[in-house]
């Protein structure tokens, strides 16, 4: 794809020249661009993410996310650069004046504070949505514990000020099973989507240099076309020629004459073949061209259907965050209720010691 999604607005754009760190020595910039092109802030407003995209003819070379952990780093006066994690690598702008390279630091500063308040925001959000979950949560949990911990202190060791309440590591190994899913669910829609865009930019590409190779091949085919023509026609009065000078004998050219005509037949039969053969391999790229096409239409078809699954993994997500958090309020309701049985119990074993201590008292006297 050579634009954004129509979803994205344009907040900021500037021209630069687009360099990328060498992957193998981490220290020398490679030119991602032949010439300045134009590199863009972009917000989309359904993800409430920022973007930088840059395009250079029907390739994406930058598409980065905007965190708010990343930072522009001016190494001089007229080239900046900051790290995408997300994409492994390290980004350089070339600018043409100092101003355009202030201009730029300025707008990244600002759009990485408005990621940070953009994530803020949905934080909050998610936060009074858990807090309405467990202002809503049952409360028919607690007499059950209460009779629990009455029925089964053994599970509890009272020792005066040393008191410790036993804990099920089952509950904890489950909620970090639970996170590790969900970090992998969010990363493996994240490297899909990102796959299919680099396979999609391959395919466009590959799509617009066979068109205009085969716009190209139709022109030459229309001129040889033309110039078959004419060579059918000369090969034709040669023709006419040779059985003219062969019906008349002396009375036409000499021998020498017949032979070079002969020789020119001949070659313009082999070049009629040659353009032939031309004619059947253009073809062949045509139809090559029609099954190019048909591959970027099913590329097309896998990204509309890995953005729908990533939809789908994001609202996953979102219900498992939710009823994460649900059990953790619980869990830690649950653990107060069972620390409240427990000083009750304290209460009651010193109540008992002290009628154990009256009842050795009366027996004494």
């Amino acid at each position: 794809m050579s634009t954004p999604f129509p979803r994205e607005q344009p907040i900021f754009s500037a021209r630069a020249h687009v360099f990328q760190i060498d992957p193998n020595t981490k220290r020398n910039w490679i030119p991602a661009s032949k010439h300045a092109v134009t590199v863009s802030f972009f917000y989309d407003g359904n993800r409430n993410v920022y973007r930088i995209i840059s395009v250079g003819g029907t390739k994406a070379i930058i598409n980065c996310t905007i965190t708010p952990s990343m930072t522009f780093t001016r190494t001089s006066q007229k080239f900046g650069q900051w790290a995408d994690s997300r994409a492994n690598t390290v980004y350089g702008l070339g600018f043409a004046t100092e101003q355009q390279l202030h201009q730029f630091s300025e707008r990244f500063k600002e759009v990485k504070e408005a990621a940070r308040l953009a994530r803020e925001r949905s934080q909050d959000k998610m936060e009074l949505v858990h807090t309405a979950l467990s202002i809503s949560a049952p409360q028919a949990l607690l007499p059950q514990f209460l009779s629990l911990a009455l029925q089964s202190p053994a599970v509890m060791c009272v020792n005066g000020p040393e008191d410790k309440m036993f804990r099920s590591q089952s509950a904890d190994i489950t909620l970090s099973s639970e996170k590790e899913r969900i970090k992998k669910m969010l990363s493996e829609g994240s490297i899909c989507e990102i796959n299919l865009e680099a396979e999609l930019f391959t395919l466009q590409d590959s799509n617009s240099k066979l068109v205009s190779a085969l716009h190209e091949a139709n022109n030459n085919v229309q001129q040889w076309k033309k110039q078959l023509a004419a060579y059918q026609e000369e090969t034709e009065r040669l023709r006419d020629q040779v059985a003219d000078l062969e019906a008349h004998g002396s009375h036409g050219p000499s021998d020498m004459l017949k032979d070079e005509l002969t020789r020119s037949l001949e070659e313009l039969e082999a070049l009629l073949k040659a353009k032939d053969e031309e004619i059947h391999i253009l073809q062949n790229k045509k139809s090559e061209y029609h099954e190019m096409e048909q591959e970027r239409e099913e590329a097309i078809h896998r990204l509309q259907e890995m953005e729908m699954r990533n939809l789908e993994l994001e609202r996953r997500v979102q219900n498992a965050e939710q009823n994460l958090a649900a059990s953790l309020e619980e869990r830690d309701r649950t653990e107060s209720e069972v620390q409240r049985a427990i000083e009750i119990l304290d209460v009651k074993l010193f109540d008992l010691n002290d009628l154990r201590q009256s009842l050795v008292k009366l027996i004494d006297k």
